[in-house]
């Protein structure tokens, strides 16, 4: 089979690209053909056989072309003139899109549809549902259903998207455009990596009859001989939506706990000057590194305030023997055994976190019973059998 992947990113940078990346590669095991479409990036680690992607835009970045962006978001010519370049050279018997907003726009469907390509598309979060693709309300920190019971210009009007006006009033643009050109009509199945983010898109009546809900895989590991060192560990992004604020404000009100934290983001800044005493920041890790720091640390928090889809983050750390303290919001309580393999906690604040943290720190007993139940596991998803469910979905829409 023939299955040509789309993402706006071709690296490892998030939970999006670390999916697609490793579906790709287990597919072309197989003996499947696989190609890429997304932007250019010197960073970039597939591709396709032209060599083709779109122009790279980095919004943090300053510049006259910075001034075209706008266009570029709502409707990207350029993706859908390439995307087709790329599709009649080689042959897709299948589409699969991933994260395409803003850099590439759904304008890769409307290429796509053109050519008469089945496609799927993995909901990595709620773009479909909500312009600030993370149904929260950034003022108040608090999940937002507006924009799905009511319509897309509530986000022009609370300037949902980086409290910017402008960006607020192109992501209500984008929604409008969308939903009145019916361009999802052309994506035959929605793959769902929760059943929470399945019932939101279930409320709307496009994406009704279309969803899939496959929960994301994992790779098993050896956990045989870890030897659990003296900390509590956050691994992840660093931004408001993964709660670190309240997070770095729960270490402070317990000095005596030793935290490890690991990541980039926005509100790495935080951790850069005034950092509490009792918390490390060790940047960004990856591969081996990162696993040892998973693998050894006592529970890994997540802590996050929007609607988590199906965070690879907390599967990471059950698969690696590490119990996790989290939020249960979203997707988050499907991927954990309150009680057995982490504890789920249902009071955001940075009291609660403290008091929970501590807690858990103390009772040596509990956390030891919860590793050995993340090691003894075995329902996690493997990617052998995400794949065969994968291949017979893209079956059912080539037919």
């Amino acid at each position: 089979m023939k299955i040509l992947m789309v993402n706006k990113f071709l690296y490892p940078r998030g939970g999006a690209e670390t999916y697609m990346l490793q579906i790709g590669e287990y597919l072309k095991s197989q003996g499947h053909e696989v190609e890429y479409f997304g932007m250019y990036d010197p960073r970039n680690i597939v591709c396709n056989s032209l060599g083709l992607g779109t122009v790279n835009m980095d919004f943090r970045s300053g510049g006259l072309e910075r001034l075209r962006y706008p266009f570029h978001i709502l409707y990207s010519l350029e993706a859908k003139r390439k995307i087709c370049r790329v599709i009649r050279h080689f042959s897709p018997d299948v589409v699969h899109l991933n994260n395409i907003y803003f850099h590439l726009t759904p304008s890769v469907i409307d290429g796509a549809a053109k050519l008469g390509i089945p496609m799927v598309e993995t909901v990595h979060d709620f773009q479909m549902l909500c312009p600030n693709h993370m149904m929260l309300d950034l003022r108040n920190m608090k999940p937002c259903t507006r924009c799905l019971s009511g319509n897309k210009w509530n986000c022009a009007q609370r300037k949902c998207i980086h409290n910017s006006g402008l960006k607020s009033i192109l992501g209500s643009m984008e929604g409008f455009l969308y939903q009145k050109k019916r361009t999802y009509d052309n994506v035959s199945r929605l793959i769902c990596p929760s059943r929470f983010i399945e019932k939101m898109l279930q409320r709307d009546p496009r994406f009704r009859g279309k969803t899939v809900m496959l929960h994301n895989f994992i790779r098993p590991e050896d956990t045989t001989d870890t030897q659990k060192r003296d900390y509590v560990l956050y691994f992840g992004r660093l931004s408001e939506e993964k709660g670190i604020r309240r997070l770095i404000a729960a270490c402070r009100l317990v000095p005596e706990i030793p935290f490890v934290v690991a990541g980039q983001g926005p509100l790495a800044c935080l951790l850069e000057g005034n950092c509490p005493p009792n918390v490390q920041f060790v940047g960004f890790k990856e591969g081996q590194e990162l696993k040892e720091l998973v693998r050894q640390a006592r529970f890994s928090v997540y802590l996050p305030v929007w609607y988590e889809n199906c965070p690879l983050s907390v599967l990471e750390s059950q698969a690696l023997g590490t119990p996790v303290l989290a939020n249960a919001i979203g997707g988050v309580p499907e991927l954990i055994k309150d009680g057995e393999t982490g504890v789920l906690l249902r009071r955001f604040t940075p009291e609660e976190y403290a008091k929970q943290i501590r807690g858990l720190y103390r009772d040596k007993e509990k956390l030891a019973r919860m590793s050995e139940q993340c090691r003894k596991q075995n329902d996690f998803v493997t990617i052998e059998s995400y794949c065969e469910k994968l291949l017979d979905l893209y079956r059912s829409v080539m037919l």
